[in-house]
């Protein structure tokens, strides 16, 4: 997948080690996000709705994947 005129963002918490997912949208299709691994720029993309997005971030709030952090 060309990677071309998605703007990529990723959290300031992961701060320059490699250590995160990007998240990107291209211009005028917010309804679709993509993710990738920040170590790997030209790695396997993901695809996903913004409303899938969404409901992931609220449940990352909630504490709902806490139990994955080991």
């Amino acid at each position: 997948m060309s990677t071309d005129g998605i703007t990529w963002i990723k959290a300031t918490k992961s701060g320059d080690s490699g250590d995160c997912v990007e998240l990107g949208v291209t211009a005028g299709q917010t309804s679709v996000v993509y993710l990738r691994d920040s170590k790997n720029k030209n790695g396997a993309v993901l695809t996903c709705t913004s409303a899938g997005v969404a409901a992931f971030i609220d449940g990352a709030k909630n504490g709902e994947f806490d139990t994955l952090l080991g």
